[in-house]
């Protein structure tokens, strides 16, 4: 390892993961869980109804507008053929068969 002068501290202490200590460290106890003993569904449910309206809130109005178009249209364009094709929608046309 090359020690070069720190201007605040003097000595280079390393990098990250190699900080320049020649002796293990000791007195350090670390403790962890594995992942499989976790409780991998805990609050998905809770979390689950509140993000769904979260985001249903935030895009209905992206997805909501072209529908009720979409609906509109189709049902004027029902009716109206449902009247063309009807006696009187004939008659007002002026088409016979």
């Amino acid at each position: 390892m090359h020690e070069h002068a720190d201007p605040k501290h003097g000595v280079f202490l390393g990098g990250w993961g190699d900080l320049g200590c020649t002796t293990p460290q000791r007195g350090i106890v670390t403790y962890s869980l594995s992942p499989n003993r976790q409780r991998p569904f805990a609050g998905a449910a809770h979390a689950a109804i509140f993000n769904t309206f979260r985001r249903f809130r935030h895009q209905v109005l992206y997805v909501a507008p072209p529908f009720i178009v979409a609906y509109a249209a189709m049902n004027w364009a029902i009716e109206r053929n449902e009247y063309l094709n009807s006696k009187a929608g004939r008659l007002a046309e002026g088409t016979e068969e």
